[in-house]
């Protein structure tokens, strides 16, 4: 079978990766969980995932029925490392939602017009209108943490950015916007062995990209961009969440209920949503071990 990228992953895998990093991969059982610093060492159950699943979904329909019915407008951004289960996360999120009112914005490398534009401008499009939920597939953070680690940006533009950010962010909040911004931290092992995993599988191959091939080396890079923009966008009208998703059922789980607890609506049920993990799910603080 022909490897994506001529095997890229594979390769680093047997020969750049650090050794404690192969170690762990090649010594992990069947849902096993390979971080020292995630609180569980197995993956949660799937009929416990299930059961719980099916009444979270039951009050994300009523969530956005309430959102048309009021004319609500909701924003939830995804962020993360990649394969740390953004995608995933999003699907379970929208799954028995009406796509009509419940749009996932994922937009691709900007165009050259878009390049010449005011940095935010392509992002205000994708605003919800009244009674929309939009869903943020990675977003203007972009500019922090991936532009940065790549050199896609100047360090003044990444400046720029973060000057304009609060107030940006102050914007959508005091047009009644509710904003929930996930940030999703897996570690390296379970994210070198997701990749893996992509590489072999032909379903989905399609997810790996040549920004995942080069960033496989740049782990710490990585950690020093997303580690100054947690502490430059924590705002109290716009906070972070932060989900361990090293077990991507149980972070799917914490997303949903956060995203319930965040906005009132008819019909809710706190008993139905449950308490959130809070071992697994917080501020930015608790991707820090």
């Amino acid at each position: 079978m022909d490897l994506p990228f001529d095997g890229a992953i594979s390769k680093y895998f047997k020969t750049g990766a650090p050794k404690d990093v192969r170690k762990a991969i090649e010594k992990a059982g069947k849902d096993e969980i390979m971080s020292q610093k995630y609180p569980y060492r197995e993956e949660m159950k799937r009929k416990d995932y299930d059961d719980q699943m099916a009444a979270l979904q039951l009050q994300l329909v009523r969530l956005q029925a309430d959102v048309k019915a009021t004319g609500k407008r909701v924003i939830c951004v995804f962020e993360g490392r990649d394969a740390a289960g953004k995608g995933g996360t999003i699907s379970a999120l929208r799954l028995n939602l009406n796509p009509r009112g419940a749009n996932v914005v994922a937009l691709s490398k900007p165009t050259e017009r878009e390049m010449a534009e005011w940095y935010f401008q392509r992002y205000i499009d994708w605003l919800p209108l009244i009674g929309e939920i939009a869903i943020f597939d990675r977003s203007w953070y972009n500019r922090a943490i991936v532009e940065d680690v790549f050199g896609f940006c100047t360090p003044e533009q990444r400046k720029k950015f973060f000057r304009q950010l609060p107030d940006f962010e102050r914007m959508i909040a005091e047009e009644g916007i509710t904003l929930i911004k996930f940030w999703l931290e897996v570690d390296r092992p379970e994210q070198l062995k997701r990749f893996l995993d992509r590489e072999k599988d032909p379903l989905k191959q399609w997810k790996l990209s040549k920004i995942d091939i080069d960033g496989l080396p740049k782990w710490q890079e990585y950690c020093t961009a997303i580690d100054e923009t947690m502490a430059q966008s924590q705002f109290p009208f716009a906070p972070w969440t932060t989900i361990l998703s090293d077990d991507k059922l149980r972070a799917r789980i914490a997303a949903i209920q956060t995203v319930l607890l965040a906005v009132d609506f008819k019909g809710r049920d706190l008993k139905a949503i449950g308490q959130i993990d809070k071992l697994i799910c917080g501020d930015p603080s608790l991707r820090v071990p």
